[in-house]
């Protein structure tokens, strides 16, 4: 196919395809699929060869969050079985990520339910981060607190966090439906307050809201925009008990071209596959990691994966290896450039080409949220029609941190 020729090209100039193209990407046939996914291989083999990088989760406070964002278990008003308990002590959660790290993992995401943290809540995290980085050398540490305050990633920074994450989740002119409690410009000044703080910036989406293929290109360039160094795609779990509950619009098949896309837009970053890969791409998990470099090991925050060995076995299998933690994930174009940027404290877009893969090099202009200059799609295409539910394939988790049973890695 010239579409994905073209598309190889450019991921290996890391310049970014125009809309139609990634759009194109998403329309292609079952009977083209593994065709994307070889393309899509080859731009993932150029910057990350055959590692995959191994992150795992700690969930330090569990429930009761104020905001509404109705893809979550953890949303006000969730009826959702899951596990409430307050914050972990530093201990407690340097112990459930010592396991993840015995697992093989490279990175340790904390996690807190909740709007955004508290400087007091800054402190804590503060001393669980030296916590954890006593205990494991080496390990890097992403926090995930929601929105942040002024001054606050610059004490994450210096407690020792080395990237913080923050979704955009779906497209800005979506994003009032999903949730109402605060705005999608919310959740960008966040990220750029991270960046701005020499933190890197791990930002990614969810697929499967019942979104349009317009919606999803909007948000992968809109993450390109704002130089994500991670890019985690997560596939909805419709956990009863939230308004999307019923939303069961994937496919393996439509999860593989996602993921495509995503790596074509961003082709030198660290594309993860992250919560809802056993529900939604299930035995093909393994052709998925063919086009992503990351994914998290064994649980996630409020339901269970597959076994931390099964992920080991799935990427020995595959043919690809666990990357280790004297290995920089990022090409060195972009790890000399975030070094820079952590050193002075200063996430400088310019100094990184301007996004995912340079926007300079590709010859720049490249405006919010993906616009080229390229006209726009006549009419938004419809969301792709609703696979058979697999409600067998959700668990609450009920191990791990925030309980007395041993954690999945």
């Amino acid at each position: 196919m010239d579409l994905l020729n073209t598309l190889v090209e450019k991921g290996l100039r890391r310049e970014s395809p125009t809309r139609e193209e990634a759009l194109a990407v998403l329309a292609t046939s079952d009977d083209e699929l593994l065709d994307v996914v070889s393309a899509a291989g080859k731009v993932r083999r150029h910057w990350f060869g055959r590692r995959v990088k191994l992150n795992y989760l700690v969930n330090l406070k569990s429930g009761l969050c104020p905001e509404d964002c109705s893809y979550c278990s953890q949303r006000l008003g969730s009826t959702a079985g899951i596990l409430k308990y307050s914050w972990l002590k530093p201990d407690e959660a340097s112990a459930a990520a010592a396991a993840g790290v015995a697992g093989g993992a490279k990175r340790v995401c904390l996690v807190a339910s909740g709007r955004g943290p508290t400087d007091r809540d800054v402190e804590r995290v503060g001393k669980t981060i030296e916590a954890i980085k006593e205990q494991n050398e080496g390990v890097e540490v992403c926090a995930c607190l929601g929105l942040l305050s002024d001054g606050q990633a610059e004490r994450l920074k210096a407690a020792g966090a080395d990237a913080y994450n923050h979704n955009l989740n779906t497209s800005e002119g979506t994003y009032g439906e999903i949730t109402t409690t605060h705005t999608y410009a919310d959740r960008v000044d966040t990220v750029q307050k991270a960046h701005g703080a020499g933190l890197s910036a791990c930002s990614g989406l969810i697929a499967g809201m019942g979104e349009s293929d317009e919606d999803l290109v909007d948000v992968v360039f809109a993450l390109r925009e704002l130089d994500s160094d991670s890019v985690p795609v997560n596939f909805l779990i419709p956990f009863e008990g939230t308004p999307l509950a019923k939303e069961w619009n994937l496919t393996p098949q439509r999860c593989l071209r996602i993921l495509a896309m995503v790596r074509f837009v961003c082709p030198d970053v660290e594309v993860r596959i992250a919560g809802g890969r056993e529900v939604h791409l299930r035995t093909m998990q393994p052709l998925a990691l063919n086009i992503a470099n990351s994914i998290f090991l064994g649980d996630y925050l409020t339901s269970e994966g597959q076994a931390g060995k099964a992920d080991l076995d799935m990427i020995a299998d595959a043919g690809f290896e666990v990357e280790g933690a004297g290995t920089t994930t990022l090409p060195a174009h972009r790890a000399d450039v975030a070094a820079a940027a952590a050193g002075a404290g200063c996430g400088s877009q310019a100094e990184a080409g301007g996004g995912c893969g340079s926007h300079v090099e590709a010859g720049g202009g490249c405006g919010p949220c993906g616009g080229h200059g390229a006209p726009a799609a006549e009419a938004p295409s419809e969301a792709p029609a609703a696979s058979e539910a697999r409600t067998d394939l959700v668990t609450v988790r009920r191990r791990g941190a925030g309980t007395d049973l041993a954690p999945n890695a």
